[in-house]
């Protein structure tokens, strides 16, 4: 996906979930954030973040909070943190044939169960047919060269991951796929520290047929594509 017009700026302060203070040119900007997660790690005091600038006057912020460079002792890494990204970089991937098919039908947001999944997709080509879900996750925590998720207790993923597996069981495909939002990882593996019972319903979920599936992606400022497949260690 690429996005609009971007620029630079220096992150300062978060007052709430929805909103930062960054410094540029020498002003201080109020800046939606498109993450409401906690991004402790990333969205510290003097960090180089990069906005795009909105092509609606009516809205009250002008720019939108989408990456940020993450400083490290081996280099600074930059890391894509829209929350709403990782959703179109798999759909661009998958109908572009990442998924070793075109589906026939891509369909976001669609109800199964007491969950909506991110896409359920449809396949079918003389007289074979196929039909599934994905869920998707962005992930921007990093620790030594590992992408790890989710960043927080996520009571919602382990019950997006329990019922995919209901519709393994009922005969559909299912998968969760984790969007790297930063590149040169080693792995993805889950977050057992911060939440141990996500990373016991993935283990489930991989033994129940649930496809776990990483794909790392390539990061410029206003730029985010899925690049490679990442191994998940379980």
């Amino acid at each position: 996906m690429v996005y609009g017009k971007i620029l630079p700026g220096v992150f300062q302060a978060r007052p709430n979930r929805f909103i930062a203070h960054v410094e540029m040119g020498g002003r201080l900007e109020v800046c939606h954030v498109k993450n409401t997660g906690r991004c402790r790690e990333l969205l510290v005091p003097g960090m180089k973040v990069w906005l795009e600038e909105s092509a609606n006057p009516a809205r009250k912020t002008k720019y939108d909070l989408i990456a940020v460079e993450k400083a490290r002792p081996e280099g600074p890494l930059l890391i894509n943190m829209d929350s709403q990204a990782p959703n179109k970089v798999f759909g661009e991937w998958a109908v572009a044939g990442g998924l070793g098919f075109v589906p026939t039908l891509l369909r976001p947001e669609t109800t199964y169960g007491n969950s909506r999944f991110d896409y359920y997709w449809e396949w079918s080509q003389e007289g074979e047919a196929r039909r599934g879900f994905w869920e998707v996750k962005g992930v921007t925590l990093e620790e030594g060269g590992t992408a790890r998720f989710p960043d927080a207790p996520t009571l919602r993923g382990v019950k997006h991951l329990e019922e995919l597996v209901l519709a393994r069981q009922a005969g559909c495909e299912a998968g969760v796929c984790f969007i790297v939002q930063m590149a040169g990882m080693d792995h993805v593996e889950p977050n057992d520290a911060t939440h141990p019972e996500f990373g016991a319903a993935l283990r489930r979920a991989a033994q129940a047929g649930v496809e776990v599936l990483a794909l790392e992606c390539a990061v410029e400022p206003g730029r985010l594509a899925a690049e490679r497949v990442l191994p998940v260690c379980l």
